[in-house]
């Protein structure tokens, strides 16, 4: 009887090591994109032939601006974020994609998953900028946030969001 019990005991030992020695998996890949002080950590979900704002991320609803956890972003020192001053730290960063623009919002509740609890932490908001929505003439496929001189740029599908940013003035 003891040596049953050390073998099933053995073997969930076993099968319980393997599965903690599993890689997690998360749906999409993760990039993080920097620039001049600021610093973005976000999913880069795929089109995969879907309609994307719209019908897969409705108009007027608050979105993580990505996949699996909602985007991070950081600014090491204050900045104008589409002309509106954030101070330094790091945030939780959201949109309201509509046709024609977008509310960017930057909610000071970290390590949110998604934006199901959004609403729980909306009274965190510390910005939100309305911005237009410009077309693209050919599709982006991934999700893709990235950096001009003075501009972040966020692309998906045959939508383009251009948010200026630049150091605040002191």
């Amino acid at each position: 009887m003891h040596m049953k019990n050390f073998m099933i005991f053995s073997l969930a030992l076993m099968i319980s090591a393997m599965a903690c020695a599993q890689p997690q998996h998360k749906a999409s890949p993760h990039d993080t994109v920097s620039s001049k002080g600021i610093t973005v950590t976000y999913g880069r979900p795929y089109k995969k032939g879907r309609e994307i704002f719209g019908k897969l991320e409705p108009f007027g609803k608050v979105y993580r601006l990505g996949a699996d956890e909602a985007t991070q972003i950081t600014f090491a020192s204050d900045y104008s974020f589409g002309g509106k001053v954030v101070k330094a730290g790091t945030y939780t960063l959201f949109a309201i994609p509509n046709q024609k623009t977008w509310t960017l919002i930057l909610n000071a509740q970290l390590g949110q998953w998604g934006a199901f609890k959004y609403d729980q932490y909306k009274n965190k908001d510390v910005l939100r900028v309305d911005l237009p929505v410009n077309t693209l003439p050919a599709t982006v496929e991934q999700l893709t946030i990235r950096f001009t001189a003075e501009s972040m740029i966020i692309e998906w599908d045959k939508t383009q969001v251009v948010v200026p940013v630049r150091a605040a003035v002191k």
